[in-house]
């Protein structure tokens, strides 16, 4: 009942109501806490020497501190392993989201056995490439395409909105990276007077932008958004949003593992067409690839 987003007063109502038993909450909470155990085991696991893929996001929760209840950032990474099978390699909180705060993340999962990660799909916040090549150089960064859209979109007044999203479709449905700045020049000339903002973050961004462009459709689709992070992160606010604020960070800690691990059991299947990806894989990174064949 607690992993299903349950609080307590209603696990003790449903308890009494179901088996005519009175439990108190602090018991609820003394049961639950035995869950910890396993989140720190989980948290400390050995990880795969390579990831093919790597999605990387935050999900914000209201976590009390000091007798105040403020936004705290539960930094989650999934990992497309080898075998075509998607796993959350970790969580970590913190009080913000930053840069510094991924590349300690990113340490952290070089500590437990990570030596390289092909492909790392991320959002546009400040220094978050640089974090990246700080502690795995090798990795191709992707900015999460969607994200650039709705960036954009700020600068943008209504009425606007969905001509501005059509143009800009031409860009990152291009066949390549010249018909992308082609099209990126068009949509300046027609919109750069009057929305200068917004152009300027896709010429700012550029090179973090358009590396999917470099291969093929199917590993496009999967690269050039965090959809797959950000569908977690739905999942852990479905298993969470009855528990508004949580009074520390052990009760947010046990209550987002439980999420992730409820929303990991449907990942039994490999991924959408992994035998063209698999193959492509193997022949865009070459012996660098250790997907096994």
């Amino acid at each position: 009942m607690y992993s299903r987003g349950m609080t307590r007063s209603d696990i003790v109502e449903q308890v009494k109501s179901i088996y005519g038993i009175s439990v108190s909450e602090s018991t609820i909470s003394s049961i639950s806490d035995k869950i910890l155990i396993d989140v720190e085991d989980w948290s400390k696991r050995l990880l795969e020497p390579q990831y093919l893929i790597v999605w990387m996001d935050a999900v914000h929760l209201k976590v009390r501190v000091e007798g105040k209840y403020i936004n705290n950032a539960m930094h989650v990474v999934i990992g497309l392993r080898a075998d075509g099978i998607k796993e959350v390699l970790g969580m970590w909180l913190n009080k913000t989201e930053s840069a510094s705060f991924w590349m300690t993340v990113l340490s952290d999962l070089k500590i437990r056995g990570v030596e390289d990660i092909l492909i790392a799909c991320t959002d546009n916040l400040a220094g978050f490439t640089k974090a990246i090549k700080s502690v795995f150089p090798e990795t191709i960064t992707q900015l999460c395409i969607v994200h650039q859209i709705r960036n954009s979109m700020k600068f943008v007044v209504t009425k606007d909105r969905q001509t501005f999203c059509n143009d800009l479709k031409q860009i990152y449905t291009a066949l390549d990276e010249q018909s992308a700045a082609e099209s990126l020049k068009e949509v300046k000339k027609k919109w750069g007077e009057k929305y200068k903002y917004a152009i300027d973050s896709w010429e700012n961004n550029w090179e973090n932008l358009i590396p999917f462009l470099d291969y093929p459709p199917e590993l496009r689709k999967i690269m050039y958004t965090t959809n797959t992070i950000e569908n977690l992160n739905r999942g852990i606010r479905k298993y969470t949003k009855t528990k508004v604020q949580f009074p520390d960070e052990k009760s947010v800690k046990k209550s987002v593992y439980l999420a992730i691990k409820n929303n990991e059991k449907s990942w039994t299947k490999t991924i959408l067409f992994w035998g063209l990806i698999m193959n492509q894989f193997l022949i865009i990174f070459g012996e660098r690839c250790k997907i096994k064949h």
